[in-house]
């Protein structure tokens, strides 16, 4: 027997050492975190219909029925759900040769049935003639290799945060399937098996299947998310649904107007900023009438023209003015136009058109005024030699101090309307809009500041600034954005909504894209031209809301009881994004370039400068 080598002191005290050294290893790699430590979850529960995995409760549901025949899109509603849902698919090819066979045996049996039961005088059976005709055409697709054959299993994992939840998102995914005429259940005391079927690990241990040819396997595709993405246009932001890039040409639709509500803070400015920075990049000329001031920083950046309307200001805006349009239909009515505009104007500054306790429409001006303001208009263009001849158009056009003092000397209600008028003459408000025009905006970026004019004076200035750039819009066509933030203030008056209605009808026909912006969203949606303008939007872009404005809002677009609930709980810069008929969950993201030249919160503009 041989004797065990005996260690020399050396040795021993080295091969302690090597011990010590793999004992502090395995201690240092017991305290390791693993991947595995970081994905668990904290515990696991299997139950007969639900599993919980840490807080979360989850339910594999398999499906076992089809229809006769499988649209394209069918599997659509359950993808698109506002739920949180994973889906899992296996697909398994069948040898087209075993098929084959089986069809015959198949042919075989259902034409000795229908044999069987024609010589019995049994009423022939329509089920079973299109079984046989469905199974002849099968095969000859087979045999020419046209079609081929598949197991196919699908699997569906609900998650929710409590039972009652979980069993109020399976009533929706089983009513939706019902729609479509497919058939599932609940996989019963195979719940472990559901979820490692749904992991990302290829592993079918439900193996519920069904036999699919090519076709009926397509129209299960599953990527037909709601998607927004075109090979032109701007970036928006990004699909919620699908990570998608929203991209988009809004001149693409039926028309180019779009809508943006969201309560203060919520990110429209934000939202709009981005969309014309972007645009300008792609040719588009801006022109953007600002109530509050929050535009002149990214207009300095682009060099963009920044007109402030003050009473103190040098700049000046003539209502009176005419377009010098191309078009001779456009121009042989260029007058006539104006003038309507005018009246509308004329009726804002003496008051507008208000309500009553009734709710009966009080007028600005009787009808003996009316006719006497039109009357005078008319003979204050003449004084000057314009007439509805196009030629005459280019003479220098009056202004409201010749209309004062037309309407001065007119009988009839004439001297009583100039009095009324005086306070824009040679009153407080002189000078501003009682001179010729000197405003040059040949620039592609025009933004038109009105928040130091006093808040009687805004309606006003907004609807003669539109005016303004509704005579150059007409003038020359270009692809142009026109942006009016706080629209509300418009609204309040009839004349001035019925104006900016008139531009959103008539806007696609001049290349214009109108974005009406509000946060008032009640006093906007209240009024029959507010719903109208949106109703000529193509795209609406709805951010964070109130909980009344959501019920509003949820009446005009038909809202789910989900996007209402988002619809008041998104975080700043996320909304539902509408376009044409399709809209998405939308994240508007920005690079940190066009956030420092658009932003308005304090906390943002610290951290990046």
């Amino acid at each position: 027997m041989a004797k065990k080598k005996q260690l020399s002191p050396a040795e021993q005290a080295a091969q302690a050492q090597a011990m010590e050294a793999a004992e502090i290893q395995r201690a240092f790699e017991q305290g390791t975190n693993t991947l595995r430590d970081l994905i668990s979850p904290s515990s696991i529960e299997i139950h007969s219909d639900y599993f919980r995995l840490g807080t979360k409760y989850g339910r594999t549901l398999y499906v076992y029925g089809y229809p006769r025949v499988l649209f394209t899109g069918w599997l659509s509603p359950i993808i698109n759900i506002d739920e949180v849902i994973d889906v899992a698919m296996y697909i398994y090819p069948v040898e087209s040769a075993v098929v084959m066979k089986n069809l015959r045996t198949k042919v075989a049996q259902l034409e000795a049935s229908m044999s069987l039961g024609a010589e019995k005088g049994k009423v022939r059976d329509p089920e079973l003639e299109a079984a046989i005709i469905d199974a002849e055409d099968l095969r000859d697709q087979l045999q020419v290799g046209s079609e081929r054959f598949f197991r196919f299993g699908l699997y569906v994992t609900l998650w929710a945060d409590s039972l009652d939840e979980l069993k109020f998102v399976q009533q929706k995914i089983e009513t939706i399937f019902g729609q479509q005429m497919v058939f599932s259940k609940v996989a019963s005391s195979q719940q472990e098996q559901g979820m490692n079927s749904i992991m990302p690990q290829c592993s079918d241990q439900l193996q519920i299947r069904r036999n699919m040819n090519t076709g009926a396997i397509s129209t299960s595709f599953p990527f037909t998310s709601a998607d927004l993405t075109q090979d032109k246009g701007i970036l928006y932001g990004i699909n919620m649904h699908n990570n998608g890039l929203v991209i988009f040409d809004r001149f693409s639709l039926e028309n180019a107007n779009m809508v943006v509500f969201a309560k203060s803070g919520a990110g429209k400015s934000f939202a709009v900023k981005l969309e014309a920075v972007r645009s300008m990049m792609l040719g588009s000329e801006i022109l953007i009438i600002d109530p509050e001031n929050e535009y002149q920083k990214l207009c300095d950046a682009v060099g963009g023209s920044y007109i402030r309307l003050s009473l103190n200001s040098d700049i000046r805006i003539n209502p009176f003015d005419l377009p010098k349009v191309v078009d001779s239909e456009d121009a042989n009515d260029a007058l006539r136009a104006n003038l309507v505009v005018l009246h509308g104007l004329f009726r804002l500054m003496l008051g507008g058109n208000q309500l009553s306790a009734g709710g009966q429409v009080v007028p600005a001006l009787n009808a003996n005024e009316e006719a006497d303001l039109d009357q005078a208009l008319i003979d204050t263009y003449a004084r000057v030699g314009i007439t509805s001849d196009p030629l005459t158009h280019q003479s220098t056009p009056p202004t409201i101090a010749n209309l004062y003092d037309t309407l001065l000397h007119m009988s009839g209600t004439g001297p009583e309307l100039a009095a009324r008028l005086r306070k824009y003459t040679t009153g407080t408000f002189a000078g501003i809009f009682s001179q010729q025009s000197n405003v040059d905006i040949n620039n592609q970026m025009v933004v038109f500041n009105i928040r130091d004019l006093e808040d009687e004076l805004r309606p006003v200035a907004m609807y003669i600034v539109l005016s303004h750039v509704w005579n150059i819009v007409r003038a020359e066509q270009k692809k142009r954005l026109l942006l009016v933030d706080e629209a509300w203030q418009l609204m309040r008056y009839e004349d001035s909504a019925n104006f900016l209605f008139s531009l959103a009808k008539r806007a696609r026909k001049y290349y214009l894209g109108l974005t009406t912006v509000t946060q008032d969203v009640e006093d906007f949606m209240s009024t029959k031209m507010g719903r109208a303008i949106v109703n000529n939007s193509s795209m609406q872009l709805l951010l964070k809301q109130s909980t009344s404005a959501v019920d509003v809002l949820s009446d005009v677009f038909k809202l789910t009881e989900e996007e209402k609930r988002r619809l008041s709980n998104f975080p700043v810069g996320q909304g539902l994004f509408f376009a044409g008929s399709n809209h998405v969950h939308i994240q508007i993201i920005a690079s940190n370039t066009e956030e420092s030249l658009i932003t308005t919160n304090p906390e943002a503009k610290n951290k990046l400068s």
